[in-house]
């Protein structure tokens, strides 16, 4: 386990840096990719086995006992999401490989965006596997530094302006982790995780609710809760379409976890939070509605991104069993499912041409494939049954309304109704973009984009095998409800996480 628990980050790194070296080699960067985007599934896997055998896992790195060494850890909730990250990963890697000869980098430097890709998924995987605040900063600006990179490939004025909010808001997030890090720090003498859950309480109550808040803050703006999330709408439909499918899909949720994993084993409330509960719901509220007032799909499907955060704030802020679990498997429904829908904008817009629903009609007619594949994740991330996302609710509306928290009672309302309001933007795409006719004035269709007829068909075929994997979320919801529920209970009493990190540490 001390050579495995490292794979699912270095694996990636190295690649980038291979990749980095031959980056003028077309061919050999197609291979690359996928092959170490593969080989991080396998570690990952690997990783939740252990875990499923041995419990919570942690690797002191270089041999230094916590709370002074780098620590590695991996529990039931990390290794999970480490298997559904990587995976998505790798299918969002297929899907830009078979665009053709490097058409996402057809005017920017040859080879830069598979080296970035692969340093964000080594980011990606350090983030699920810090055990400390110092290495968790690492990783998001490992993540930071290789977003900033994708964000301008095939540079444009839009583009270009959406970049420079992205990097002015990430750089002051950044700012604000580092400045709570060192807070905590001068107050508790550590920044190892499990040392500061033992540490933590002995502090006085001023300064533990000061540092919570302005973690809560810092993870706020990465994670775009409202109102710390005007920047999400306009940077993320910016970028390529590809790009924005791992953003939506990771970076937000990187931001969801850290705040999960600092909040319950740093900070853990015995009664819950009502500021989250309070944020919960206006993320909900603004988020659905943003997505019902914008008409071109890429914002729609942004504004959703946002909504659908505070459905995993609302799980949090319960701080019980019952809504930690709702709030993991609302985290892996919304990976595979959110990008799964970006994936099939692109191929709307490799289609068509376009994303303004304004323009678009006769979808349904043109492609009824590209119909299926939007239908289905479309339904999911409004909570019909029987999909993922009926399960991922379910399991948060149960949790609410068994807290006995009238304030908890009120929030689950606005999350059913945040589930209406979504259904009513994914129903005016689908009236819009698919079953109406084509507007006269948007004229015809354009000929197939510059991709070859198997490229096509590889990037259809890799969007289906995510509209299956979530559809699989959904037949296997028992098996991954029961996991989901014993990483809920690790976290509420996170001593098995303590005695795997501090067990041997120096006096």
């Amino acid at each position: 386990m001390n050579v495995l628990l490292p794979l699912p980050f270095a694996l990636p790194l190295l690649g980038a840096a291979l990749a980095m070296i031959s980056r003028r080699r077309r061919f050999w960067l197609r291979v690359l990719a996928p092959l170490v985007g593969a080989g991080a599934v396998a570690a990952c896997v690997a990783v939740l086995v252990a875990v499923a055998r041995e419990g919570v896992v942690a690797v002191q790195v270089g041999g230094w006992a916590a709370p002074f060494g780098i620590t590695l850890v991996a529990d039931r909730l990390s290794a999970l999401l480490l298997v559904v990250s990587s995976t998505v990963l790798l299918a969002i890697m297929l899907h830009a490989v078979a665009e053709g000869a490097g058409a996402l980098e057809r005017r920017s430097e040859p080879g830069v965006f598979h080296p970035a890709y692969l340093a964000l998924t080594a980011g990606v995987g350090l983030v699920f596997l810090a055990g400390d605040l110092f290495n968790l900063f690492v990783a998001f600006e490992v993540m930071l530094a290789s977003s900033y990179v994708l964000m301008t490939l095939q540079p444009t004025a839009e583009r270009l302006r959406a970049s420079m909010t992205y990097t002015v808001v990430s750089l002051t997030s950044s700012i604000m982790f580092l400045t709570a890090l060192g807070l905590t720090y001068a107050a508790a003498g550590t920044v190892n995780l499990a040392d500061l859950s033992e540490r933590v309480p002995a502090l006085p109550a001023g300064t533990r609710t000061a540092l919570g808040l302005l973690f809560l803050v810092v993870f706020g703006i990465k994670g775009a809760i409202v109102p710390m999330h005007l920047w999400l709408p306009d940077a993320y439909p910016a970028a390529l379409t590809k790009v924005t499918a791992v953003f939506a899909a990771l970076l937000t949720k990187a931001a969801v976890y850290a705040l999960i994993r600092v909040e319950t084993l740093v900070f853990p409330r015995e009664h819950g939070s009502w500021v989250m509960l309070v944020l919960a719901a206006g993320t909900m509220v603004v988020g659905t509605l943003g997505a019902l007032a914008n008409d071109d799909i890429h914002r729609v499907f942004s504004f959703t991104l946002v909504g659908h955060i505070g459905y995993m704030l609302f799980g949090l802020a319960l701080f019980s069993v019952a809504g930690l679990t709702g709030a993991i498997l609302y985290l892996v429904h919304h990976i595979v499912v959110q990008a799964t829908l970006f994936l099939v904008s692109d191929l709307i817009q490799a289609r068509t041409g376009e994303t303004s629903l304004h323009r678009l009609g006769g979808l349904a007619r043109l492609s009824a494939l590209i119909a299926v594949l939007f239908f289905i994740p479309a339904m999911s991330v409004s909570g019909v049954p029987p999909t993922s996302g009926f399960v991922a609710k379910l399991a948060l509306f149960q949790a609410g309304l068994g807290s006995g928290r009238p304030l908890a009672y009120a929030v689950t309302g606005v999350a059913v109704l945040a589930s209406l309001l979504t259904l009513m933007a994914m129903a005016r795409i689908w009236a819009l973009g698919f079953w109406r006719p084509r507007p006269a004035e948007a004229g015809e269709p354009p000929p197939s984009e510059p991709y070859t007829r198997g490229g096509v068909r590889v990037m259809q075929a890799v969007t289906a095998v995510m509209v299956a994997g979530g559809l699989l979320i959904a037949v296997f919801a028992g098996p991954l409800s029961s996991w989901s529920a014993r990483a809920a209970a690790d976290l509420v009493e996170p001593s098995a996480y303590r005695r795997a990190v501090l067990d041997g540490r120096t006096p």
